[in-house]
């Protein structure tokens, strides 16, 4: 059996294996939320590199397949440079919250949301979020969602048990019914996690699948909306769109390949 079809065939056994498990066909949004959603993806504040990314991330489908809605407490993990942000915050502003969990270093992501109040404002609280040392995400049982984008290898990579704290703060935080939303860089099934997530930069889903569900979470959903078939997997993601970190060479070739394969993954707390 090829890693490929070893690849697709993990959400089919998870699906299979487990009753807890929902379908992995993604959440069906109503009309009003999916315009909502392309009016914050189409904003004139997202600068056109950003929007240069929506062809390989799929915002408005991986949020509606998380099951997002504008009334909604969500929690993003480590936003970095606000790429999400800029999505999320217009998205909730009249009817939800937005949590931003950044570590306190994070000047230039702060200012960044204090310069466009008009796309901000109120909604976007920063609280201090540095794993291992700081992991508290609020109080418990107080989120409806709770969201990180291409994070979690660099918890692993801090050690195991630094992406179990997060996968605990993510839990206990959540309320009864709340949503977990991962997307993350795929590995090939069944590699090594730690060395994956140091050399490649990339997780195996079946690890993070395993993890959440040993903190406590169901898989609701196992969604192919962010693969990318051409991407081979055993190359540093930085290689890759938008980041190009290797010679100028081979700039051509990963363009051609484009954004890294991804996995997203749907887990919810009993």
């Amino acid at each position: 059996m090829s890693p490929r079809t070893c690849k697709l065939l993990i959400p089919l056994i998870v699906t299979l294996l487990l009753p807890a498990v929902a379908s992995a066909a993604p959440a069906t949004a109503p009309d009003s939320t999916t315009a909502t959603l392309q009016q914050a993806v189409n904003g004139h504040w997202r600068s056109p590199a950003n929007q240069a990314r929506d062809q390989y991330r799929h915002p408005v489908e991986t949020l509606q397949f998380f099951g997002i809605k504008p009334d909604m407490t969500v929690i993003e993990l480590s936003p970095g440079g606000g790429w999400y942000t800029e999505i999320l915050a217009p998205f909730l502003y009249a009817h939800g919250h937005l949590i931003e969990a950044a570590p306190a270093t994070a000047a230039k992501f702060s200012a960044k949301l204090k310069a466009d109040p008009a796309v901000y404002g109120h909604i976007a609280k920063i609280i201090p979020f540095a794993p291992p040392f700081q992991v508290n995400l609020g109080a418990d049982n107080s989120a409806d969602m709770v969201l990180t984008f291409r994070n979690t290898h660099d918890w692993l990579n801090h050690s195991p048990a630094t992406l179990d704290a997060v996968f605990q703060a993510a839990f206990h935080v959540l309320k009864p019914g709340g949503v977990f939303g991962v997307t993350e860089h795929r590995a090939k099934p069944f590699a090594d996690a730690v060395d994956s997530a140091k050399a490649l930069h990339r997780l195996p889903e079946d690890y993070l699948i395993a993890l959440a569900l040993k903190t406590g979470f169901r898989v609701a959903g196992v969604s192919q909306i962010n693969a990318n078939p051409t991407d081979p997997e055993d190359i540093n993601v930085h290689r890759l769109p938008p980041d190009l970190a290797g010679p100028d060479s081979e700039h051509a070739k990963m363009k051609a390949i484009g954004e890294s394969d991804r996995m997203t993954l749907r887990f919810v707390k009993p």
